[in-house]
């Protein structure tokens, strides 16, 4: 039996494994990058091993070191989680060379399937060769790995190039392969598919369906079990075609099977030899513990001949580190504190007071809400994330509570197309119109304009806020009776909770500070200082860094003087796994480029200048 288990990954799903590890009493061993010294998933371990560096490709894609680290640690066994070497036959073969156990599926079944040209090809399918306009629009996709890097959705045969490259150095960034291939791509689909769970015995268990059409970057945002309003003959045969892909390769373990549905057709995308994020809601449905099931399968056990039945519905979202009206970008800086309320399971990497860095994917944690019906799951699951707690850098907090309650979500008619259709509407701003002055009472509660009273009227304080990316002012005043402001009445105003009444109706604020950052309720409001930097305006034209990042590319040729046009790719930043493009943002010239491959930038460092053809007011962006 296994008694220690080292976990070849980190954040999340290390945690997540961790927890399944205490119940069955087994020992656990963490590795951690330097970056990762203070990480959850390194504390949560009885036993942590160093790896030395940052970067994915000196640390958690160093098969080698994980051995090393497992033997030197006592492990009996690894676990690989998902993302970095999870679908690495090479690692699998490290692993039990070493005389140790692996988790997960043999390195030949791995083989099979973890490339998805060799997957395509075992299922009697091809992947495009030379790209001619009538293929358009192609997906370019990574062979190996998952989670939506190494994609490019390419519409013009004049981007094949790019998407190439930018899909090549992701996927070797990400997976240490670069491998791509491309195949057609498919408007509006649903992405559905069936997690399996096999033996050593013979017995394979198709564990339903999972709805995983809400992506972005074609990594997916929100999942659901069972995959609402899908024929019982089409899932009937998702269930058929994924035992089929798992007996083809003699697969132990748990795994997906990944299928695009789209006009009632099921078109087969990849198997994925390992376990998936959304695993949990399989789990909520179906009353089980997928990691529990891998180490008893690993330790040759045999399932049952038939898997438990299913029992209502469960929804999973994720909630990234992002600002998704800014094309999704990634954010860093402090978790100040996460929590959601009870009834809802939450699995993350992350405690509070943990810093969010640049070298890892953004994901903070995924919600998990489960209940009779998919109408009160939904329901469930928006009102939790809508009053949880998250302090710290800005998130898809609103973006997901506003997808849960959207018409065609409620209903089941989403696609793969959801946000390309409604993105901008989904993260127009909606600030609360009195979270500034909430936050202005609860700062001046305690002080006085003039530190004892007077029998003059107190002048309007004023304080300034910056809100969903809008500066807004507020003015108060202290009176006898207390602070007030003009059309509201202030019913109760301390440090941390504000009660405010307008027109009768009375509301709580809960306001809490961290510096210049302020959380109202689940809004979060910047205090800015009452008069601004005149210095702090940047030249029409500007390209600022939109995120902390590495830049690894700058347009081939680019020198200042040269002209450019109105969309033209010229910098690529990475950033948490993902490749970022910053265009031009108007026809002109560079003046000015600062930007260099290899350099580490922070949020609002000036990369270039384009001088527009047209002087106008403009602003890079990512495209």
């Amino acid at each position: 039996m296994i008694q220690t288990l080292l976990v070849a990954n980190r954040g999340e799903i290390a945690c997540r494994i961790f927890r399944t590890c205490s119940d069955l009493g087994i020992r656990t061993v963490a590795v951690y990058s330097d970056a990762d010294e203070h990480a959850l998933h390194t504390r949560r371990a009885d036993t942590a091993v160093r790896l030395p560096g940052a970067a994915p490709a000196d640390t958690y894609l160093r098969g080698d070191l994980i051995v090393k680290a497992a033997l030197a640690a006592g492990a009996d066994a690894v676990h690989p989680g998902y993302g970095f070497l999870s679908e690495n036959p090479d690692f699998a073969r490290a692993v039990l060379d070493a005389g140790l156990t692996w988790i997960g599926p043999s390195p030949e079944a791995i083989e099979a399937m973890a490339s998805k040209t060799r997957a395509k090809r075992l299922m009697g399918l091809e992947p495009l060769g030379e790209v001619t306009q009538g293929d358009l629009p192609v997906l370019v996709k990574a062979a190996a790995g998952g989670g939506g890097r190494g994609m490019r959705i390419v519409r013009r045969l004049d981007e094949l190039r790019d998407a190439l490259e930018g899909a090549r150095a992701e996927a070797a960034s990400a997976f240490g392969d670069g491998e791509v291939f491309m195949e057609p791509y498919i408007e509006n689909g649903r992405h559905i598919e069936v997690q399996i769970l096999a033996d050593a015995h013979g017995t394979v268990w198709p564990l339903g369906t999972r709805d995983c059409s809400l992506q972005r970057r074609h990594q997916k945002v929100i999942e659901e079990a069972p995959a609402p309003g899908l024929p019982e003959r089409l899932a009937r045969e998702l269930r058929t075609l994924a035992v089929r892909a798992a007996r083809a390769v003699s697969y132990v373990g748990a795994g997906t099977v990944e299928f695009l549905v789209a006009e009632g057709r099921a078109h087969f995308l990849e198997m994925n030899t390992r376990l998936q994020v959304e695993h949990p809601v399989t789990e909520s449905v179906f009353g089980l513990d997928l990691v529990a099931e891998q180490l008893r399968v690993a330790e040759g056990h045999a399932l049952e001949k038939d898997p438990p039945s299913p029992r209502g519905h469960a929804i999973e979202v994720r909630l990234y580190a992002e600002d998704p009206a800014r094309d999704w970008a990634p954010q860093t800086g402090t978790l100040h504190r996460l929590a959601v309320p009870s009834g809802v399971r939450l699995d993350t990497g992350y405690g509070d007071g943990d810093p969010i860095g640049v070298h890892y994917d953004p994901m903070l944690a995924k919600a998990v809400a489960h209940a009779p019906t998919r109408a009160e799951a939904v329901r469930r699951l928006a009102g939790a994330l809508e009053s949880a707690v998250i302090h710290g850098p800005a998130t898809n907090r609103d973006l997901l509570v506003r997808s849960l309650r959207h018409e065609e979500f409620t209903s089941g008619r989403m696609d793969t197309g959801f946000y390309d259709r409604h993105l901008a509407a989904l993260t127009t701003p909606a600030p609360d119109p009195l979270a500034p002055l909430a936050a202005a009472l609860a700062d001046a509660h305690g002080r006085s304009r003039f530190g004892g009273w007077r029998n003059v009227p107190s002048q309007d304080q004023v304080k300034r806020y910056e809100a969903a990316g809008e500066e807004t002012e507020v003015r108060y005043r202290h009176t006898r009776a207390g602070l007030a402001a003009d059309g509201v009445r202030v019913v109760r105003a301390g440090a941390g909770t504000v009660v405010l009444e307008v027109d009768g109706v009375r509301r709580e604020f809960a306001v809490t500070r961290y510096g210049d950052e302020v959380y109202v309720n689940a809004e979060r409001l910047i205090a800015l200082p009452r008069f601004p930097d005149p210095t702090a305006q940047l030249a029409p034209g500007s390209l600022v860094a939109p995120m902390p990042g590495t830049v690894v590319r700058v347009a081939e040729g680019l020198t200042e003087g040269a002209t450019v046009t109105a969309g033209q790719p010229l910098i690529w930043l990475e950033a948490m796994k993902m490749q970022h493009q910053i265009s031009a943002p108007a026809a002109g010239t560079l003046t000015s480029l600062h930007a260099e491959p290899g350099q580490q930038v922070e949020p609002g460092l000036l990369l270039a200048v384009v001088q527009p053809t047209h002087i106008q007011p403009a602003s890079g962006g990512i495209a």
